[in-house]
């Protein structure tokens, strides 16, 4: 009995000891826990913290190149910022659209949703075009309202196509997109209108309309990839709501730009309201508007002209066996080229300073012509990425040269009304571009496309030049006939003086000969 009572002391002070160690173990656990979150939080704060010097860094070092060389007193540096925000949310409301509508489509049906949106995109600009403009010279005194109603009008269209992402009501997703394309194009014709009044003395027409464009692109560029994790990870309707809070808030901001950014309103009370066409802009905007229409067609083309090839497969490059190239990889490369030639459009923009706007537009139109010629006879993975780096540096340039033509030769009462028709024909000609490129991918020829619209582009290109020469050749038989006219005038004047002087000698001589008569 004795025997079994130890035994069990034993084993109970086994236990105790045991008991204890586990205690102590968990104890001494449990510090380390504690100091192991300790140190994380201390990381995330001290990560946190260097996030926020990084991007207070990188918000003062994008604040001193938008209000560079008087910006900043103008408020050029404010419509710069505020473009590129409303861009970035531009992104996001298609980035959101994109993952609804179309992913995952097979190549056939993808066909015709695309050639659907395309048709889709072009109608509101066939009918709303003629009177955007008109109606946004009519608030001229009210610009910084009319920019901050476009936003506020996208940030409500958001809300709705937000609620119509659950059910897939496709006719609320359609609507909202061309809503929010119709004012997003309403903004962009507001903006360019009021760029003359923001200009500093330092800078010139193509540099100010670079400066926009490219923080417009850099903006555009970091939003994709953040609304497409966005968009992986809450859904579109998560990114569609984030785009109209983004929306109204921008919306606020464009009614604190500076004061003179509106302009009287100089027209009479009453008077007829003046409507702007092609054949009224003068022949220095018609030719920019030319040649910009046939940069816009062949950079319609090109995109789905590729983009329908490579996922069909029936391009070179793709028939082979080469693993690190395959449909995705050659989509996201094509990608990047044309973003890497808007950056760069942009940036060159902004060098050039003495330069005309007329010869850009015409030099990016021939340059874009070689390069689809050069591409259709040596067609490649490596002729498919200059040409689309080409196609977007060119659509940039010019686009941006087009914009310094019409500030400059247009005035402020009617310039509204003047981009409006700009950008409408320009959308009118990408889509037009567009719908040749879906129909001619079915050819499965790289070939025959790219040698149609190049030889199209040359001849586009050849009948600019012919007209130039003319008007330039009128325009110096004009001058030499008003010189003539001022020479012979001035001849006759001093013919008469002279006689004049001669009959005033022999009046003065008539008392000192007869003065009697």
């Amino acid at each position: 009995m004795e025997g079994g009572w130890d035994q069990a002391r034993q084993i109970s002070r086994r236990l105790g000891h045991a008991l204890s160690g586990a205690g102590r173990s968990t104890a001494r656990a449990t510090r380390a826990a504690v100091r192991a979150s300790k140190a994380t939080a201390a990381g995330t704060a001290r990560a946190g913290l260097a996030t926020a010097r990084g991007a207070r860094k990188v918000g003062l070092a994008t604040r001193r190149l938008t209000h560079a060389d008087g910006a900043d007193r103008t408020g050029l540096g404010r419509l710069i910022e505020l473009s590129a925000a409303n861009s970035a949310c531009d992104a996001l409301v298609t980035i959101a659209l994109a993952s609804t509508v179309f992913f995952g489509v097979p190549v056939g049906e993808a066909r015709g949703s695309v050639a659907l949106y395309l048709v889709v995109t072009m109608l509101p600009f066939a009918l709303l075009a003629p009177f955007i403009g008109p109606i946004l010279d009519r608030f001229r005194s009210g610009r910084r309202y009319v920019m901050a109603g476009t936003l506020f009008g996208r940030g409500l269209l958001c809300f709705a196509m937000a609620a119509a992402v659950g059910p897939g009501d496709l006719p609320t997703l359609f609507v909202g997109a061309l809503g929010v394309l119709v004012l997003s194009k309403a903004y962009n014709v507001s903006r360019a209108a009021i760029m003359p009044s923001v200009l500093p003395a330092d800078i010139t027409l193509v540099s100010a309309n670079a400066r926009v464009a490219l923080f417009t692109l850099v903006s555009a560029g970091l939003a994709v990839p953040v609304a497409a994790g966005l968009t992986a990870w809450l859904g579109s309707a998560a990114t569609l709501r984030v785009a109209m809070v983004a929306f109204l808030l921008i919306g606020v901001v464009a009614v604190r730009l500076p004061r003179h950014i509106d302009s009287p309103d100089l027209e009479e009370e009453g008077a007829a309201p003046r409507w702007r066409t092609l054949l009224k802009v003068g022949p220095a905007v018609a030719e920019a508007v030319w040649a910009n229409l046939a940069i816009r067609v062949f950079s319609g083309f090109l995109l789905f002209f590729l983009l329908f090839l490579v996922q069909d497969e029936q391009v070179p490059w793709l028939a082979g066996t080469d693993p690190l190239i395959d449909v995705t990889r050659t989509i996201a490369l094509l990608a990047a080229a044309a973003g890497l030639g808007g950056l760069v459009g942009a940036a060159v923009a902004n060098w050039t300073r003495n330069h005309s706007p007329q010869v850009i537009v015409l030099v990016m139109l021939g340059v874009t012509s070689v390069t689809a010629v050069v591409t259709a006879l040596l067609f490649g993975v490596w002729t498919a990425l200059a040409v689309s780096l080409v196609t977007a540096f060119a659509q940039e340039l010019g686009k941006l040269a087009l914009d310094a033509i019409v500030q400059r030769e247009i005035g402020e009462e009617v310039r509204s009304s003047t981009f409006g028709v700009v950008e409408a024909v320009l959308q009118l000609a990408w889509v037009l571009g567009g719908l040749v490129g879906l129909t001619m991918s079915l050819t499965e020829s790289s070939t025959a496309g790219l040698v149609t619209l190049g030889a199209a582009l040359t001849a586009a290109l050849a009948w600019l030049l012919v007209s130039r020469r003319g008007r330039l050749r009128a325009a110096e038989a004009r001058a030499a006939g008003r010189h003539l006219a001022d020479d012979d005038s001035g001849a006759g004047h001093e013919g008469a003086d002279r006689a004049g002087e001669r009959t005033e000698v022999i009046d003065r001589t008539k008392p000192l000969t007869n003065p009697h008569g």
